[in-house]
Order: structure tokens, then C-alpha cells, then sequence
């Protein structure tokens, strides 16, 4: 399985990426997280869609690969 952020360019465990689009984050008492935004150590998960992270602001979080770019 590969996952692939939104250039094309192939994540791995523990890499850095960076957020590409203003995200609203449901069920954490609204929430966003800003364009730009660095999330550090990511998680690949079971999905080549998803992967799980920590945000500064929200705890064990589940983005799309098509929002986050490879830092």
C-alpha cells in the first residue's frame, strides 16, 4: 500500500506534512486548523486515504491525504 499526499509525493511513518486548506474539525467544539498548519509524526493507518496525527489543538485526528501536503 502507498499513501500519497495531494502532490503526489509518497508518506511514510513519522514524516512532517502541511496543511493546504482551512479545516473545520467536527466534534472538538469548533475548531480550525489554518492553512499552513505543520502536524508532526504522522501515522499511516489501514486506508491510503487517511492518516492519524496530533494537532496542537485536537488530539488523536484523522485527516484525508487530499488536505495535507509533505513538508
Amino acid at each position: 500500500m502507498t499513501v500519497r499526499d495531494a502532490n503526489g509525493a509518497e508518506l511514510n511513518d513519522g514524516d512532517n506534512v502541511t496543511l493546504i486548506k482551512d479545516l473545520k474539525v467536527k466534534g472538538s467544539g469548533g475548531v480550525t486548523l489554518k492553512r499552513g498548519t505543520l502536524i508532526r509524526n504522522i501515522r499511516l493507518t489501514g486506508d491510503e486515504e487517511e492518516i492519524e496525527c496530533r494537532a496542537e489543538k485536537v488530539r488523536d485526528l484523522v485527516l484525508r491525504t487530499e488536505f495535507v501536503k509533505k513538508a
